[in-house]
């Protein structure tokens, strides 16, 4: 017999003994259950994770007949419908085996038993070992290397020598995890699949569900294949609080489950009989006129299934993110398609210069204005937008443009929806999540994960690495980091930099620890991936390689940035000063990459203000038609909006990223459908009729030549091929000649690129001098006046320039420009040849 997991094909294991002693349910057409060994101390010991007391859930078997209290409990929500999902076009994208060994499939006659064991006896031990030499030697598998000393932070920050008894303790404890799930699982490679063992796996003779409820008392598998008959398959449960069924495929070979096919898991549980979607479902749809989720088995037929046609993309040295949402990137008001994404935004960001495009809202989450971050199914993408089939589709089509995809990723959080999610999923509060309130986010409404348990590392660790296996995904955007690393949640806290902020007693070492394991995890197995983490703290190593002792991201969200252009914005041009611009786009570690962006995406968010809305107003409603006179607050919007988008981006980080319409200073605010709210003391809350008017992307104001927001897009267009063009963002040259705060100009080197911004509202400065490193001509490549950008073009874009010799600003040279007033002018060194840049800067003998 041979069992195969997701389309991976691999002999049965006969030294996994079946549990005879259970007992047999419908034996006309199911088996028996089968035996499933887990750790026995289900939330994990306090002696590895810090200040984290050891659980043992219900460790003693618990009987496994049918419950009366659930074969007389019917749901009505539950009721059958005869609209199914309709077959679409996937492909199961798990590491190939080339090959089964034909005398290993003897056992065909034996009833299936359970594919792994993860107990901590040694005969089990075995079975894991043996079950990943088999995999080895079947599989070119990806190798997870072992830890590293965990001791090169200290030579790159010798101030973290001063806090090495809390980083010694925490890697540490990142050691001691490795060594057991080694030990216990066969590594952190076998780990991270737990995908194949829990929820529906299908093998050549049926369907095996598993799932881990050490809460639950009796449960059942229920859905459209049994007309939601609590009484027809009966799970039974092992020690470790994980129940478990087989299904063997119908008499003509079918699966006992269609594809497509609603279903759920009833539970009798300490909160009472329920029914959940499966937790580690891959597919979950609304119906129509419904509140609940429901469940859906997806497994099309192997012709329907999608096949990727394009490999990845290498990993960009100058990452330019573009930002999205698939549901609102419609210029209709309606929600979105992955399809449509695919073929009509795709190409859009291809053409803008972008090389990456981060996805929001993949996972499922059953409430659509959560912008996708509370998230009910964490192995399901998103229903709304279509099949994940359709979503393969989009990922492939933009492999095939060049793009890397990023997944924003939520994995700090959890909506408390009971009814869809993983909240009270066995019927107590502590499952997945801290109990009380330790596991609850005030400010967000939702659930916080227990990062000290085993079966929530297991969940979330194969959680990241699914996406990346089965639909391709290019890395992540791990969303709310800094409320993951500290007991405090970063709420009311400023954080000044001051290291005791950073390694004390408010620090979550379970959750920092599991931040290293998924980091070492998505690297060692995919080391073109790109994890970049949203940490508005600054923690120190956060972007060092968890071998050298660091958290391991790749990038941090350079967040701070947004913040001060708000807080400027808010002043009179008068109040500006031009060094304290300075200071918030280069305060960031050394050796530690950031992606930096000049508005978020909350800021779009209807009762905030994006950067265009603030500074034209209800002006941008009515003049920004070019053949119409703009008012004094459009030309001023017009050119502060080019110049903070260019100075971010020149000055900020190692990578940009832009939110979806921002581009172009997308008027409109969004506004996600909603009904009217009445509150437990009567007030009501208005909605909006439940409209998708404001819910939407205006990509063809953008596109419309006759209007401004062509030119502010055609400037983002021209940042963004500037920076392919020159490479700037990622060169080690950075040099800050000038922070003149009474001509309110900022003039720095990057790469062999110098940027001149003129912030004054009325000064312009003629022969301007600006110290520059490379001696020779200088050309202007990138002019922010320029008509095409809605300037007035107070610049000759082919004038050439010529530097001076004699130290100026502390260069070794310099050259004179003309700095008309609100304007930003990148000039570039050239040889000869006016299209190609002078020497490396590197390679300039003086540099200082």
């Amino acid at each position: 017999m041979v069992y195969t997991i997701s389309g991976v094909r691999f002999p049965h294991l006969p030294s996994i003994k079946k549990n005879s002693s259970l007992p047999s349910f419908n034996d006309d057409r199911r088996t028996n259950a089968v035996t499933f060994s887990l750790r026995k101390d289900t939330r994990f010991s306090g002696k590895i994770f810090a200040q984290k007391p050891s659980y043992d859930s219900e460790s003693s078997s618990i009987a496994t007949t049918p419950s009366d209290k659930l074969g007389s409990h019917q749901s009505d929500s539950s009721s059958p419908v005869t609209d199914q999902v309709e077959p679409p076009e996937t492909v199961s994208e798990v590491t190939q085996v080339h090959d089964v060994d034909a005398q290993k499939a003897e056992t065909e006659g034996q009833e299936q038993t359970s594919a792994l064991s993860t107990s901590g006896d040694k005969s089990n031990k075995a079975n894991i070992a043996s079950m990943s030499e088999s995999f080895d030697q079947e599989v070119v598998l990806r190798k997870i290397k072992p830890p590293g000393d965990g001791k090169k932070i200290y030579d790159i920050d010798p101030m973290l020598k001063s806090y090495d008894g809390h980083l010694d303790y925490r890697y540490g404890q990142y050691i001691k995890l490795r060594d057991e799930i080694d030990k216990s699982e066969g590594g952190l490679e076998a780990f991270s699949r737990g995908y194949e063992i829990f929820g529906f796996t299908r093998s050549a003779t049926g369907i095996t569900y598993r799932e881990w409820a050490p809460g639950a008392k009796a449960a059942s598998l229920i859905g459209d294949f049994n007309n939601w008959n609590s009484k027809a398959d009966v799970m039974a449960r092992n020690e470790f609080g994980v129940w478990e069924i087989f299904l063997p495929n119908n008499a003509d070979g079918s699966p006992a489950i269609p594809h497509g096919s609603r279903v759920k898991i009833r539970m009798d549980t300490p909160s009472g009989i329920k029914d959940s979607i499966p937790a580690w479902i891959k597919y979950s749809v609304q119906a129509p006129g419904e509140i609940p989720y429901n469940g859906v088995y997806y497994d099309p037929a192997e012709e329907d299934k999608y096949e990727f046609k394009h490999p990845r993309p290498r990993k960009p040295t100058s990452l330019r993110i573009y930002e999205s949402h698939v549901g609102m990137s419609s210029t209709e008001p309606m929600i979105n398609t992955y399809a449509n994404f695919r073929d009509d935004v795709l190409p859009r960001i291809k053409k803008l210069g972008y090389n990456a495009v981060q996805i929001m809202a993949i996972q499922e989450h059953s409430y659509y204005a959560s912008f996708g971050y509370h998230v009910t199914n964490f192995f399901a993408p998103s229903s709304r937008f279509g099949t994940p089939d359709d979503l393969k589709s989009l990922i492939d089509k933009a492999h095939e443009l060049g793009l890397v995809v990023l997944m924003d990723i939520v994995h700090s959080h959890a909506s408390k929806n009971t009814l869809d999610g993983l909240n009270m999923f066995d019927g107590t509060d502590g499952q997945y999540f801290h109990s009380g309130s330790r596991g609850y986010h005030w400010m967000w409404d939702s659930r916080l994960f227990n990062y000290g348990s085993w079966e929530v590392l297991r969940y979330l660790l194969s959680n990241a690495r699914w996406w990346l296996e089965e639909y391709k995904f290019d890395g992540f955007r791990f969303d709310g980091v800094t409320s993951m690393m500290y007991t405090h949640h970063g709420l009311q806290v400023e954080f000044t930099g001051n290291y005791n902020e950073y390694f004390g007693y408010s620090t979550d070492v379970d959750a920092v620890v599991y931040l290293m394991l998924v980091n070492d995890m998505i690297h060692g197995l995919y080391p073109e991936a790109i994890v970049v983490g949203e940490d508005v703290s600054g923690m120190p190593a956060f972007c060092i390689p968890v071998e050298d002792g660091g958290v391991g991201f790749d990038y941090r969200l350079h967040m701070a940035v947004a913040d001060k252009w708000i807080e400027l914005l808010k002043k009179r041009d008068e109040d500006w000063q031009v060094g304290d611009i300075v200071f918030t786009l280069t305060n960031r570690r050394w050796g530690e990459k950031c992606v930096v962006y000049a508005e978020s995406h909350d800021q779009a968010l209807v009762g905030d203000k994006t950067i265009a809305f603030w500074l034209m107003d209800k002006d941008m409603y009515d003049f920004m038609a070019v053949d119409k006179q703009a008012t004094p607050r459009v030309d001023r919007g017009i050119a502060l909006h080019k110049m903070i988008r260019l100075i971010t981006m020149g000055l900020g980080g190692e990578g940009y990223l832009n939110f979806m319409g921002n581009e172009f200073g997308h008027p409109e605010w969004i506004d996600f459908p909603r009904t009217d709210q009445r509150l437990p003391d009567g007030r009501v809350i208005p909605g909006n009729n439940a409209s998708y008017d404001k819910c939407r992307r205006r990509f063809d104001l953008g596109d419309a030549e006759y209007l401004r927001y062509h030119g502010l897009q055609e400037f983002d267009r021209a940042m963004q091929h500037l920076e392919e063009k020159y490479g700037f963002m990622t060169s080690e040259h950075q040099y800050i000649s000038r922070k003149d705060e009474g001509d309110r100009v900022i003039a720095f080197e990057r790469g062999n690129l110098v940027f001149v911004f003129n912030f004054h509202w009325t000064n312009s400065y003629s022969d301007y001098r600006i110290g520059c490193s490379v001696p020779g001509k200088y050309k202007i490549v990138l002019d922010s006046d320029d008509s095409l950008f809605g300037g007035f073009s107070r610049l000759d874009d082919s004038a050439e320039f010529f530097t001076s010799d004699g130290r100026y600003d502390d260069r070794p040279c310099s050259l004179m420009v003309y700095a008309p007033c609100r304007t930003a002018v990148v000039y570039a060194a050239v040889d000869g040849n006016e299209d190609s840049s002078l020497v490396p800067i590197s390679l300039v003998p003086e540099d200082v």
